[in-house]
């Protein structure tokens, strides 16, 4: 019996792991991998590689453009030179007409605010606040939004809770923030009354959430869970899944594999990684029947009862926006000394899900686009450009089920200044199920953060490996479980950070290129065997299926 994605959102039937036995569509020639044979045997609890075929906005089957329904008659969407008079020749700001548009569009119910080809000049933040708000111009290469402050001028200083001298728009904000209204207030408050945030999906003190019930115990891979009750649960519904450590660390040894590597392992005196927890998992509500609540994307861990699994409430989340068609281009100013970024950053998506960004280049950038505390978002076709930033793509703060498809770093277009640092696809903070998918990076690296992320994909993609991760010691394991690295095609033949077999527990290397330890090099976090697998090493151009992410895309139960 053939059980498509419709049918499980449709119908909501949950799916067991060892209920099915899927299949996939024959392979191109090439040396279809035993790992992916296991894999397609038990897809959503195989040990070493995670289940990713739902990642991305609308659980991987991209925007929706249907049009929104407006709330307000006569609603329309807006051009912002025909019907607000933005100059699109650079010679004014253009930021008040943008967001005044934004602005105007979202409290309408929704709508496309529309650049039409030429520069802009913003001299402010572009904000994104409204559900079913699209910022749209006219292709990257035609409309310029070009950034002439950065966010320590247009919001303030923003030091680290962590304590030091370090900036937090090193890692932090965007000069187009895509990020719900009331959530965005909040944070620029704190930052301007210097009480440094947390920055996820229960508020500046993490408080900000009610229970809604407790989850029966269930098995990582699962689809379907039992709760004590359902009265304020329905089909639709976004909550969020929250796992608390105990006092012997149980779960931060689950997150890494478990057995005796984790065990040994020091975590009491890992302070930032363990202000990380609770674990935080938003996932949309599929289905309610009875007691049993299935989700859109199978668990991402077991429920055991000593972590208190519970779903609950959260500030309330940005869904349905995107930007596509243009680019952000800074000022061009030299790059920062390291964590010092004045905040000439990107795009970044915040407590946002189901939200996306397309065609989109930024250049002369800190960072590039980032996801903080944001799930189930998609970056599709987008390219970092200019004089080299300090992360191109971060992920960080709890993100989960994002997806980088079809992108590119460029290499630096002047020389690193000394006293900086480059890292390449960042991920970091307990940030699991991601997806770096079809790349081209000709500079930066595999940067595994610390803050032990877990079961996050890279595939596809071609490397030239010159980046330094990075990350604080108290931050703990540079990996947790499930990571997989798949199809990368390494130009300098440098092996750290992508030929992870001696470093990531639980984790799967296959389809690598030849490469050797120089530069940066690491040593495993956790002690014995850490249960790695190695595959068609040297054979990126054989191995099959080519894409593990749009592999397992085609899985059929």
């Amino acid at each position: 019996m053939e059980i498509s994605r419709r049918t499980l959102l449709g119908s909501a039937i949950g799916v067991a792991a060892s209920a099915v036995l899927p299949t996939v569509e024959a392979t191109a020639a090439g040396h279809r991998t035993g790992l992916w044979d296991e894999f397609t045997a038990r897809p959503f609890t195989h040990p070493q590689i995670p289940y990713v075929g739902r990642a991305g906005c609308r659980a991987g089957a991209g925007p929706d453009r249907r049009p929104v329904a407006a709330r307000s008659a006569g609603a329309r969407d807006i051009d912002v030179v025909r019907d607000l008079g933005a100059a699109a020749d650079g010679s004014a700001d253009a930021a008040p007409a943008i967001n005044r548009a934004i602005e105007t569009v979202g409290r309408r119910g929704g709508g496309t605010v529309t650049l039409p080809p030429g520069t802009y000049r913003i001299d402010d933040v572009i904000r994104i606040g409204h559900d079913g708000v699209v910022l749209r111009g006219a292709g990257s290469g035609r409309t310029t939004l070009h950034a002439t402050k950065n966010l320590t001028e247009l919001i303030g200083p923003y030091g680290s809770r962590y304590g030091g001298d370090k900036s937090s728009w090193s890692w932090a904000g965007g000069l187009i923030w895509l990020c719900p209204s009331a959530r965005w207030d909040s944070l620029v408050a704190a930052i301007k009354k210097q009480e440094w945030p947390f920055e996820g999906w229960t508020g500046n003190r993490r408080d900000e959430w009610r229970p809604l019930t407790a989850v029966h115990p269930a098995r990582r891979g699962s689809w379907t869970v039992t709760v004590d009750d359902t009265s304020r649960l329905d089909r639709g519904d976004l909550v969020l899944l929250r796992l608390a450590d105990d006092p012997d660390h149980t779960l931060l040894e689950h997150m890494a594999g478990g057995g005796p590597g984790p065990e040994a392992y020091v975590w009491d005196d890992k302070t930032k990684l363990t202000s990380y927890v609770p674990y935080e998992w938003p996932v949309r509500i599929a289905h309610v029947n009875g007691r049993e609540v299935t989700f859109e994307r199978p668990i991402p861990l077991d429920m055991r009862p000593e972590w208190d699994p519970q779903l609950t409430t959260h500030v309330r989340a940005l869904t349905g926006a995107g930007v596509e068609g243009l680019t952000l281009e800074a000022v061009e100013t030299p790059q920062s000394p390291h964590l010092l970024d004045k905040g000439y950053n990107g795009l970044v998506f915040q407590c946002a899900y189901d939200c996306w960004a397309q065609d989109v280049t930024v250049r002369h950038v800190d960072n590039g686009f980032g996801f903080v505390a944001a799930s189930a978002c998609t970056l599709r076709s987008t390219r970092v450009a200019g004089r080299g930033a300090h992360h191109p793509y971060f992920c960080r703060e709890g993100s989960h089920d994002n997806l980088v498809e079809d992108f590119t770093i460029e290499e630096r277009t002047v020389p690193a200044p000394s006293g900086t640092q480059l890292h390449g696809i960042n991920v970091e903070g307990l940030s699991s199920y991601n997806v770096w998918s079809r790349g081209r990076m000709e500079m930066g690296t595999f940067d595994s953060h610390r803050g032990m992320p877990f079961a996050n994909v890279r595939t596809d993609i071609t490397l030239d490996n010159n980046g330094r991760h990075g990350g604080d010691a108290s931050a703990g394991p540079l990996f947790g479980a499930r990571f997989t690295h798949w199809n990368i095609r390494v130009t300098n033949g440098r092996a750290g950070l992508v030929k992870i077999d001696g470093l990531a527990p639980y984790s799967a290397t296959v389809g690598i290129s030849p490469v050797r330890e120089f530069d940066q090099i690491d040593v495993p976090d956790f002690t014995g065997d850490l249960h790695s697998r190695l595959e068609a090493y040297g054979s990126p151009e054989a191995v099959r299926p080519r894409n593990l992410y749009e592999a397992q895309r085609r899985l059929r139960p």
